[in-house]
């Protein structure tokens, strides 16, 4: 089975820059200071009072002081509008579903009539379905991984996507491509429809690479309620574990190697600058390619 990743991905940095200017102090004279001149009868004799009055000086005046008291309410400062704080980028809308020919019907196949699409060729008893899309939201950009996709509600701390759905329903919907519990799956590159492993959104840190490994149709297994042996079995992947990194038993895809949850935690992350921004919509569109003779 092949996969496409499917979507429609400015920093602003700010500088401020304050500069303080600080005087020199003239230095001190150290000439010696002149000596007063010799005293005369003249300036022992007391001078008149300058007169006082408008003219002599220019008199400060002071506003009246507010009145303080308990009945007088304080005065609140001037409002000082806050600093705008920078928004993240807005989530992308979902894109049209990239049929492979114009002519093909697209069918959907869940309730909502919109979340997982099939596209049909031909007619009658030769009609095919060419490939399935499930509509999945960006819910992580960054930080180690566990999974690839899990359900809403569940493990989106360590999932690059999500879909609000029954995870039944993506297992229906890989079976209707025409997928097999056991068989092999993978990824299809959108700009050159050839077929890749994994979306280089799944990245290894350790060997600088996207994740080198073919996905596995799992299956995932349908648990039984003992209390309730009549009701509908609970399918396992509904904990989270759609599209598996790690190992899990209730994963619908996963790699065919053994991955503990400890070494996808310290080997594989999410490669941030090739993810569209958060809640952004996109394809993961499934094929499954014919089997060899």
């Amino acid at each position: 089975m092949k996969m496409t990743i499917l979507g429609l991905a400015t920093v602003a940095v700010i500088a401020v820059l304050a500069v303080a200017v600080v005087g020199m102090r003239p230095a001190p004279s150290t000439a010696a200071p002149a000596a007063p001149p010799p005293a005369s009868v003249a300036a022992m004799t007391p001078a008149p009072a300058a007169p006082v009055g408008p003219s002599a000086h220019a008199a400060r005046v002071l506003p009246p002081a507010a009145p303080v008291g308990p009945d007088v309410p304080p005065v609140a400062p001037p409002d000082v509008p806050a600093r705008a704080e920078p928004q993240p980028p807005k989530g992308e809308p979902l894109p049209e579903f990239p049929a492979t020919n114009p002519k093909n019907k697209l069918v959907p196949l869940t309730p909502d009539k919109k979340t997982i699409i099939a596209e049909i060729a031909g007619e009658g008893d030769a009609r095919k379905v060419v490939r399935v899309g499930i509509a999945c939201e960006v819910c992580l950009r960054e930080g180690p991984l566990e999974q690839f996709l899990c359900k809403k509600g569940t493990k989106e701390h360590e999932a690059i996507v999500r879909v609000d759905l029954d995870a039944e329903l993506v297992h229906l919907a890989i079976i209707a491509a025409g997928g097999k519990p056991g068989t092999p799956t993978g990824f299809v590159d959108p700009k050159t429809e050839e077929p890749k492993h994994t979306p280089e959104w799944i990245w290894d840190h350790k060997k600088k690479a996207p994740i080198p490994f073919q996905w596995v149709f799992a299956g995932s297994v349908f648990i039984k309620d003992p209390d309730n042996p009549n009701a509908k079995p609970h399918y396992g992947a509904n904990s989270g574990d759609i599209f598996s990194i790690s190992n899990f038993p209730y994963s619908t895809l996963e790699f065919p190697v053994q991955i503990s949850k400890d070494e996808a935690q310290l080997t594989y992350e999410a490669r941030t600058e090739k993810i569209p921004p958060l809640t952004s919509k996109v394809w993961v569109l499934l094929e499954v390619p014919p089997e060899k003779k």
